[in-house]
């Protein structure tokens, strides 16, 4: 035998020697009954190298399959069937699992007496490499085109120009924002010839279908509260979204650039915003991007909503865990909003939207604790919906239902009282006075032309004369001075600067100040809005603009009815028009110019009134009625006011030619106020 094989034996020898004592051991266990069987039911289990463990139920960890031969040998004999132990049947109807019967004491003697044969005649098998593990793979890949995550996530926001057309209809004019990947612009509707506000962004982009998504969703939303979408398109490689363009409102922000606002317009931004933002959500609509840049506040006083939707899409921003975290998203987005219009900054370290932020060792904090002066009531309401943890351990608001409860059970803030002009009283009516006084006919009414009272009659002849032109030349004096002392009062009260022209006579005691005629000046309309309370939505909303343009070919049309106002039971008593003149005005004129007969009142909102677009119509005061295509308003006396209701109440029959055949419609061309 060779050294070589000799080596082996020799190390063969050795291991059997191992082996006797682990198998002598398992001769012990078995004996003493404590051998784990293998159950006939249950399946084999592998180990890492891939080998059968139950085959090898009597070896240790350490035994290779090489060191027990896989049948009996002929110096081994075979172990009698009897002393196998019996296993389970498997249960009626299951399959019957692969098994390994366990090896009996008799087997295990016979194989540790062939061990040493076996492992002589043949060399210790190496143990099988551990396969390398595979990725698990997808038996089917598939692709779903409407998966956006395989779209980029980052593209270019598409070049445009002013002067550029979109879609064949919208011309931009502005550039109000632009970002990486979608840019705004102020345009016109070449078609209506309104000015429109245009989203822009790649087709390509993976934002782009929830971009289409949330603006179709929020056009759908209906309520005049929000900044309407009016359309939304995929066209080539461009997404764009229409909304509507507000030209004479001004966002929060803008509001604020002077300073906080006072309590009531507080009030009446959190109160209009909450009530519309909640209707959203009942409708299941979310914000999730409410900042002062959105909050719009019309000339009316009304405040409006812009971005529903859009503009979280826009940029990507969204919610994790459904529709009760969108909620608090918007609750604490009003409540920074509140804390802003408090105390003139925003509630977190940066500085935003020309706000400066709070100190970075202020946290949790309410608006009365940041500005002195704030009002309570409101302060605990904004800390309630920003804070998760309020002062004063109040329960923090986190619906926006929840804030317009809480903001119903607020008292009322009035508005503040006009501040009246200081009263400065009239000079006293005096000889120290009348220099000074502008009017020129005052120099006539000086008392020096009177002659000075005598201490003592002068007794001689023609004392009856002298005395009639004492009481004449006093009664002039006196005449004058009263003509005077009238004019200055008017002058005071009017403001006029007009000086009377001298008089003719010192007799003469008729003043000339009002003798010119009065020449009606027109005051512009700042805004037009449709006032339909007795509707559900706003009657003629697309064409407001054209009621005011100074152009009588561009008409305001209201919408179509198929009956007359108040010709059938639960038909409506009319529609209207609002008009707003910015502020208070003296009103003594209107004409409107209709294309076909219409009837309507010309009214103003009652001394009572404190928001005219909400009042009802019963709340105005009638001016006056008139019918026909050319009217005119011609008020007996003139009248202050900032909002004047075109009050409609008879609409005219449209021709069967024509637009809508058969219905009733008005159009309005011009509209004109005179003061």
């Amino acid at each position: 035998m060779a050294d070589g094989t000799k080596a082996v034996v020799d190390t063969s020898a050795a291991d059997g020697a191992a082996d006797e004592a682990a198998l002598a051991a398992a001769i012990d266990e078995l004996a003493d009954g404590t051998a784990r069987a293998t159950s006939a039911g249950s399946p084999a289990k592998k180990d890492g190298g891939g080998t059968d463990s139950g085959a090898a139920a009597g070896t240790t960890d350490g035994e290779t399959r090489a060191a027990r031969p896989a049948a009996p040998t002929a110096s081994t004999p075979a172990a009698p069937a009897a002393s196998t132990p019996a296993t389970t049947a498997p249960a009626p109807g299951e399959p019957t699992p692969e098994t390994t019967a366990p090896l009996s004491v008799s087997e295990i003697a016979a194989e540790l007496a062939s061990g040493d044969a076996a492992a002589a005649r043949t060399d210790p098998a190496p143990a099988p490499a551990a396969p390398a593990k595979r990725p698990p793979r997808d038996p089917q890949p598939t692709h779903d085109p409407r998966d956006t995550a395989t779209l980029p996530q980052t593209l270019p926001a598409p070049q445009r120009r002013s002067g550029d057309m979109i879609g064949h209809r919208y011309r931009l004019e502005e550039c109000i924002s632009s970002t990486e990947t979608f840019s705004s612009w102020r345009a016109v509707d070449e078609k209506l010839r309104r000015a429109v506000g245009v989203h822009l962004m790649a087709s390509g982009h993976q934002r782009a279908r929830k971009v289409l998504a949330a603006a179709k969703s929020a056009a759908l939303l209906g309520d005049p509260r929000f900044v309407q979408v009016l359309d939304a398109v995929q066209e080539g490689e461009l997404v764009y979204v229409v909304r509507e363009w507000l030209p004479h409102a001004s966002d929060l922000a803008k509001l604020l650039a002077d300073g906080p606002l006072e309590p009531h317009e507080a009030y009446q931004m959190v109160r209009q915003v909450t009530d519309a933002v909640a209707a959203a959500h009942r409708r299941g609509q979310a914000h999730l991007r409410l900042t002062p840049r959105c909050v719009l506040r019309t000339d009316s006083g009304q405040y409006r909503i812009n971005g529903i939707a859009v503009d979280a899409a826009l940029r990507g921003l969204g919610v994790e865990g459904g529709g009760e975290d969108a909620e608090r998203v918007d609750t604490r987005a009003i409540g920074a909003l509140l804390f802003a219009a408090l105390t003139h900054r925003w509630p977190y370290p940066e500085d935003r939207y020309d706000l400066k932020g709070l100190p970075r060792n202020l946290r949790e904090v309410a608006p009365e604790q940041v500005r002195a002066g704030v009002h309570k009531g409101l302060s605990e309401l904004a800390a309630r919906a920003l804070l998760d943890h309020p002062p004063h351990h109040a329960e923090p608001i986190t619906t926006p239902d929840g804030l317009a409860r809480a903001i119903a059970l607020m008292p009322r803030i009035r508005p503040p009282q006009p501040e009246l002009p200081a009263f400065t009283s009239p000079p006293r009516h005096n000889t120290h006075a009348l220099p000074t006084a502008p009017n020129p006919t005052r120099v006539v009414a000086a008392p020096g032309t009177a002659p000075a009272p005598v201490a003592a009659p002068v007794r001689r002849s023609g004392r009856r004369l002298r005395t009639v032109v004492k009481v004449t030349a006093s009664a002039v004096a006196l005449g004058a001075i009263g003509v005077a002392s009238w004019q200055l009062v008017d002058n005071l009260r009017t403001g006029s600067t007009a000086v009377a022209s001298p008089q003719a006579s010192s007799t003469s005691a008729t003043p000339t100040a009002h003798a010119a005629t009065h020449d009606p000046a027109p005051i512009p309309v700042k805004d037009a809005v449709s006032y339909n309370p007795l509707g559900e939505k706003a009657d003629g909303a697309a064409s407001l603009p054209k009621a005011i343009d100074d152009d009588p070919a561009s008409e305001w049309q209201t919408n179509w009815y198929n009956d007359a106002f108040g010709s059938k039971p639960g038909t409506k008593e009319g529609t209207g028009l609002l008009l707003d003149l910015g502020s208070a005005q003296t009103v003594s004129k209107v004409t409107l110019k209709w294309s076909t007969a219409t009837t309507a009142e010309l009214r103003m909102p009652g001394k009572n009134v404190g928001n005219a677009q909400t009042a009802k119509p019963g709340d105005f005061t009638v001016l006056g009625k008139k019918a026909g295509t050319a009217v005119e308003y011609n008020l007996d006396s003139p009248v202050t006011t900032r909002y004047l209701l075109i009050w409609l109440t008879n609409l005219s029959k449209n021709p069967d030619g024509g637009p809508n055949p058969g219905k009733y419609q008005a159009f309005l061309g011009d509209v004109k106020v005179f003061g």
